[in-house]
């Protein structure tokens, strides 16, 4: 992967595998009544091939891939 496809978050720092990251904005999680509030810190990212999406853990719900423009590196 080279620097100009690399997974960005909101405000343009890379992002790579491992790195913690926060919730810009609260997000609804799709199947589930669950809502991640602003400011919710996430740890251990792994990149996915799309470079505008993330796969994470939170502390509510497991298996979730987030779009990187909702996040700032932490």
């Amino acid at each position: 992967m080279s620097v100009s496809d690399a997974a960005r978050d909101a405000n343009g720092t890379i992002l790579a595998n491992g790195d913690s990251v926060t919730l810009i904005k609260d997000l609804k999680v799709k199947g589930t009544s669950t809502i991640l509030k602003r400011g919710t810190l996430i740890k251990n990212v792994r990149l996915t091939d799309d470079p505008s999406e993330i796969e994470c853990n939170a502390d509510k719900v497991k298996g979730l891939v987030l779009r990187t423009e909702f996040l700032k590196k932490a």
